[in-house]
């Protein structure tokens, strides 16, 4: 096959060049190969070379020559009566510091007009002489996650805990792509090599470090279909019937570059208990994300933490743009991973992470679990979700927030009806887009945390990371009322130097006229996202803001002559969300980021009671389930969890008393669950009606 190469920049003499700059001005030039007609009618494989990596350090400079041709069709004719016509495309983007150019030449048959007279002598044209059909592949290329991570032995990934089977790769059909988007893929993923290839020249933050993030049993799983009548010490208490089901990060692919544990394609764990008997499966949501880049058979969709940073991370959003404008990705319909949050409203399951809408995940009749799809409450909602919905038990309304980090408005509040109906959207007023990944309800109000952790997109230019802790802000707490139109009355309250990550609980003292606010204040505030000397510390927090005076106070609820113990992820009693509550179970995350049990914390008191899981056992997230029938107390019921032997790599739900703190029942799971996110439970009378 003969193949001719064009060249945007004149100057430059080899084949094709890629070239990254990274002296404060990066610069992208990507040749793309222009097709003329071959000289043998049967050379119409596509051929590619890859060679020459060259560094030069003084400009830490990436070079790399490459040489692509795609036939554009197979002649009808010998190829010296087959005229072309030359087409032409050029691609410029300007960021600030960042400049892109991609440029696209091909030549198309023509019947009708007459022969082009291009020379292979020209400046920009070379010559070249193809010799075997290979495939396109490149580093950014990654296995399944059925073949990672090495760090991991075969057994965790490989194959199952137990002797059941489990399911391996699904079939994958590649994208029909015409000329162009073939061109147009090779030139970018390319570029995203050279990308590659820097970032692994440098070391990784340990916030964004793959090696750190998804270690151990952080480590992703494979799909498991449900197992049916699994062993189970001690008894199931009869009144837990329905199905407990918890979120987590659960990656497809092995990551190429950054990656941070709050990266990963959502995974659905579900058990599922009825006359004390129990079944279990886990599934992925199969976000539009998930499923395009299953069929890429790579990961191509950029990763909100662990790779949007500095220059790299501009690459990286431009390059994913420049897939979506020649048709390569859809962006359209989303972008997130749907692995944090669930909430089971209106007769559905919805999966959400604040990047997107929420998606619905159905059980089915065996305990299985299906992705229904992407859910906007039948056209109502048109922006993202934050991962952690209010469901007032009393009224049964959905409460929401949803927050823009490019444009105005910065946030908007609204609230669903229990029947699904949506109310008009309420803009509150920011002066710059801020982390809300949880906030809270009172009876009459919604509480909103405006706190110090912010997004700065041109932070990334000066080579750091679009969420950062902002000093010069003051933290503060806004007041709507639930049914507000407009923020117009929203009272703002400030409360220096407070970043609650989650917020637990709060009520109204109308006495005092305060909101008392239940949440785990953080330090450093952005010690989850970017990497500090200063060790994580979390403490469990009372806030009360004074709607009266606009003063607010904060005191530890654990005494200070306590040994300190970092509170975070847990809740309190769901049937009394936004009203005064005396207890709230939160995990024990000690040593950080691993949760060796939970705390049952008096919130009057700042007495705390510790359930430990065993040695060498970690867990989560614990969810407390309250009682039925008679059982009316606010601590009668029982408190839910996975647990994991980290030695024999094994693990289960154990059901603990939330009362007495002693083990109800403990069932064994059929494979290792990994370490994750937040739950919720879904009683069976509840999963009858579901849509």
């Amino acid at each position: 096959m003969q193949t001719f190469f064009w060249s945007s920049c004149p100057q430059m003499r080899q084949p094709a060049d890629v070239v990254l700059n990274f002296a404060g001005n990066i610069r992208l030039h990507s040749q793309i190969p222009l097709l003329l007609p071959p000289s043998s009618s049967q050379s119409h494989d596509i051929w590619n070379s890859l060679s020459d990596y060259d560094t030069v350090d003084c400009w830490k400079t990436l070079k790399i020559h490459f040489a692509v041709s795609v036939p554009l069709y197979k002649p009808a004719m010998p190829p010296h009566q087959t005229n072309h016509r030359v087409l032409s495309t050029s691609i410029s983007f300007n960021y600030i510091l960042f400049s892109l150019s991609l440029s696209l030449s091909l030549s198309l048959p023509v019947e009708s007009m007459a022969a082009h007279n291009l020379h292979s002598s020209s400046s920009c044209f070379q010559a070249r002489q193809s010799f075997s059909s290979r495939t396109i592949r490149c580093v950014s290329h990654s296995p399944s996650v059925l073949h990672f991570p090495k760090q991991l032995t075969g057994k965790d990934i490989l194959q199952d805990d137990s002797s059941g089977s489990i399911d391996g790769p699904r079939t994958r059909q590649l994208p029909h792509w015409n000329l162009l988007q073939k061109a147009a893929a090779t030139a970018l993923d390319m570029a995203e090599s050279a990308l590659v290839t820097t970032e692994r020249k440098r070391p990784l933050p340990k916030t964004a470090d793959p090696r750190v993030q998804i270690s151990g049993n952080f480590a992703p799983v494979p799909e498991k279909p449900v197992h049916h009548d699994l062993p189970v010490i001690g008894t199931i208490p009869e009144d837990i019937r329905g199905v407990y089901v918890r979120n987590g990060a659960n990656p497809l692919f092995e990551p190429v570059g950054g990656h941070h544990f709050f990266d990963g394609d959502g995974m659905v764990h579900a058990v599922t208990i009825e006359d004390g008997a129990a079944s279990y499966a886990c599934r992925f949501t199969e976000t539009k994300r998930l499923v395009q880049e299953r069929e890429l058979g790579r990961p191509i969709f950029p990763k909100a933490i662990g790779e949007l940073h500095g220059h790299t991370g501009v690459a990286r959003l431009l390059l994913f743009y420049m897939r979506g404008l020649f048709g390569l990705v859809d962006h359209s319909q989303g972008a997130g991973v749907a692995n944090a949050g669930l909430v089971y409203f209106n007769n559905r399951l919805l999966a959400m992470s604040e990047d997107d809408l929420p998606y619905q995940v159905r059980i089915t009749e065996s305990g299985d679990l299906e992705t229904v799809g992407r859910y906007d409450f039948d056209g109502q909602l048109e922006s993202t979700m934050i991962a952690h919905p209010k469901v007032d038990p009393v009224t049964k309304e959905l409460f929401s927030l949803s927050y823009d980090v490019v444009q105005k408005p910065y946030l908007k509040y609204f609230r669903f009806s229990p029947d699904g109906t949506k109310t008009r959207d309420v803009e509150i007023p920011l002066r710059e887009p801020t982390m809300m990944h949880d906030f809270a309800i009172t009876e009459n109000f919604v509480v909103i945390p405006d706190q110090q952790v912010v997004f700065k997109l041109q932070e990334m230019i000066g080579g750091g990371s679009p969420v950062i802790y902002d000093g010069n802000k003051m933290s503060r707490f806004g007041i709507l009322r639930k049914d507000a139109t407009s923020a117009s009355d929203i009272i703002w309250v400030a409360s220096p130097d407070t970043f609650c990550f989650h917020l637990w609980n709060a009520w109204e003292e109308p006495e005092t006229d305060e909101v008392v606010v239940i949440g785990s204040c953080m330090t450093p505030p952005d010690s989850i996202f970017n990497e500090h000397d200063e060790s994580l510390k979390s403490t469990l927090s009372e806030i009360r803001l004074n709607l009266k005076t606009g003063r607010s106070t904060r005191r530890p609820i654990m005494s200070e002559t306590d040994e300190h113990v970092n509170l975070e992820a847990g809740m309190v009693n769901r049937n009394l969300l936004g009203r005064k509550t005396r207890y709230a179970y939160l995990a024990i995350a000690e040593p950080w980021p691993r949760v060796s049990g939970f705390a049952k914390v008096d919130l009057q008191t700042g007495e705390t009671r510790k359930y430990i899981y065993g040695d060498g056992m970690y867990g989560g997230e614990p969810l407390f389930l309250p009682g039925t029938g008679s059982r009316t107390g606010e601590d009668d019921g029982y408190v839910l969890g996975f647990v994991h032997e980290e030695k024999s790599r094994r693990s289960e739900l154990r059901i603990v008393n939330a009362a007495s703190l002693r083990v109800e029942a403990s069932v064994k799971l059929p494979s290792r669950v990994p370490y994750g996110f937040h739950g919720t439970f879904i009683d069976s009378k509840e999963l009858a009606s579901q849509d």
